[in-house]
């Protein structure tokens, strides 16, 4: 069942559940205090947003370590605009966390990009694909053309990887001088997976390696589904999402910070049969004291 604004706030009606609820996620009562050793339990400091030891008097502060550490923004703001990350097939913009936050635009963009992290982080890397699956794989240009470019020229290459049925991971590529795919895949496609690529001469090594089986699409034969099943349709969707996400939500987004964006899509697509999952995953999803 999927949480409403009534159902959020009643969940976190303050900054002190918002802060109970990092603490005993991250810690809980029953943790073993760092300075004397004993788990007799813990309560909250007054007007201090950490937690002492009942024995000791050590102090531990939930936030320390996590995306809200060194903010002065409430933190009940914090945990509401990841609840509006939830509610957007098209992602947040700064401008539109700036008015349901009543916060600067600074402060909005800020918050973004930072939960977009924390929503990388939470996806994780995991390896896709393995003997018996399939991975399909193609890259993609976003950004401005530079004056008097050509091609993909002056855009940021983006290179995907799917595993059919699956989850999807991202590789942000700013240099085309870098534009090279078999490093990425390596590092992220499991050996005895067969990859499905179309026939950019960037996937050409594929066919000499025996840990994979490599087929592939000729697109520019119209070419979508191959005699044995092969196809890119998966990811191309993905990133046709991706981008109307980015001109739609955002208009432009810089380089610099595309992973971020590209980090945000892969973890609300890797929860598409699960969308119920996404803000406990967010709310839960914290390093461990």
């Amino acid at each position: 069942m999927k949480q409403t604004v009534r159902d959020f706030f009643k969940q976190f009606p303050d900054d002190d559940a918002c802060l109970a609820h990092l603490f005993a996620v991250r810690y809980g009562q029953d943790h073993v205090c760092p300075k004397c050793e004993t788990s007799k339990g813990w309560y909250r400091l007054t007007n201090v947003k950490a937690f002492s030891c009942q024995s000791c008097g050590h102090h531990i502060h939930p936030m320390a370590g996590t995306i809200y550490e060194g903010s002065s923004t409430p933190l009940q703001l914090w945990f509401y605009a990841m609840f509006l990350f939830t509610k957007s097939r098209n992602g947040v913009s700064g401008r539109e966390l700036q008015r349901q936050l009543g916060v600067t635009y600074k402060t909005a963009w800020r918050i973004g990009h930072k939960i977009r992290e924390h929503m990388a982080r939470v996806d994780g890397d995991d390896p896709l694909g393995g003997a018996g699956k399939t991975v399909q794989v193609d890259e993609t240009f976003i950004g401005g053309y530079e004056k008097g470019a050509y091609g993909g020229k002056g855009k940021a290459i983006v290179l995907g990887m799917m595993e059919n049925g699956g989850d999807v991971m991202t590789r942000v590529i700013p240099d085309r001088k870098e534009f090279t795919m078999f490093p990425h895949i390596a590092a992220n496609v499991a050996i005895g997976t067969e990859i499905h690529t179309d026939e950019h001469g960037g996937y050409s090594s594929l066919g000499d390696e025996p840990a994979y089986t490599h087929k592939t699409v000729n697109h520019r034969k119209d070419e979508y589904v191959g005699t044995s099943g092969q196809t890119t349709n998966s990811i191309e969707g993905f990133f046709m999402h991706l981008k109307r996400t980015i001109k739609g939500t955002h208009i432009w987004v810089s380089k610099k910070h595309l992973h971020k964006y590209t980090g945000e899509a892969e973890f609300i697509y890797n929860r598409r049969n699960a969308p119920e999952t996404i803000l406990t995953d967010l709310l839960y999803g914290y390093p461990k004291g």
